[in-house]
């Protein structure tokens, strides 16, 4: 009876299980995609587009929430038990099996892109497809002033936070293979916008100079300590 009834959905979107395989595959795999990233993420958004509901009603037994951006085109999901922007928190626990595994580096660069693009957007330095231009010296010079840290000296270091925030779909830039990484100017995407909350950002913007990065006002630390992290808001006890 799924069997037949999937079928008769994917006919009715012109999709084939192939390829609604593949998409739910990459879409899982990546957690986002963008349209302007790449061939084949313009392909894959084009045929989500196509059948968006059925996707919707295949992760929803799982828990797993979709987010689609039609204006900027792109799509994220996020793990059962997540916060996500403009819809309400789910009532179940759950274990973070989802969530990504970023550095106290990473959590750090993703914090400060969000901070310079909240100020970009303010003084209108957006382009049409909602990005703004950052360049690493930026970067360095933002985490130094908000977090009191800095990139990593060496170069392989660098060139590895930078492609993990282009795997999330964050940024974007060119010139990764380059020795001259201090010149690489980056594209920080809207998707920033979702992937850090409200809170979150709000709490670093209102830390006095002089806090350590260890609390404020008794709270968490916005970096954290291990290796063994998400950005994703914390599952509810």
């Amino acid at each position: 009876m799924i069997e037949q009834a999937l079928e008769e959905a994917l006919a009715q979107c012109r999709v084939t299980r192939g390829e609604f395989s593949e998409l739910l595959v990459r879409l899982l795999d990546y957690g986002v995609i963008c349209r302007d990233e790449s061939n084949v993420e313009t392909l894959l958004y084009d045929r989500f587009q196509r059948c968006e509901q059925l996707v919707r009603e295949w992760l929803q037994p799982l828990g797993v929430r979709l987010q689609h951006d039609a204006r900027f085109r792109f799509i994220r999901v996020y793990p059962p038990g997540a916060e996500v922007p403009g819809m309400p928190d789910q009532e179940e626990p759950h274990h973070g099996g989802f969530r990504a595994r970023l550095s106290q580096q990473e959590v750090a660069a993703i914090l400060v892109l969000r901070v310079e693009y909240d100020k970009c957007l303010r003084e209108g330095q957006v382009d049409e497809q909602g990005c703004v231009a950052l360049s690493l010296e930026a970067l360095e010079l933002g985490l130094r002033n908000l977090l009191k840290m800095s990139l990593p000296e060496k170069l392989a270091e660098r060139k590895q936070i930078l492609k993990k925030l282009r795997q999330l779909r964050l940024i974007q830039f060119a010139g990764e293979d380059s020795e001259a990484v201090t010149d690489t100017l980056l594209r920080v995407r809207p998707t920033i916008a979702q992937f850090v909350t409200e809170a979150t950002l709000q709490q670093l913007l209102d830390r006095q100079p002089g806090e350590s990065d260890d609390a404020v006002d008794g709270e968490e630390r916005l970096t954290p300590e291990s290796e063994d992290h998400s950005l994703f808001t914390e599952t509810k006890a």
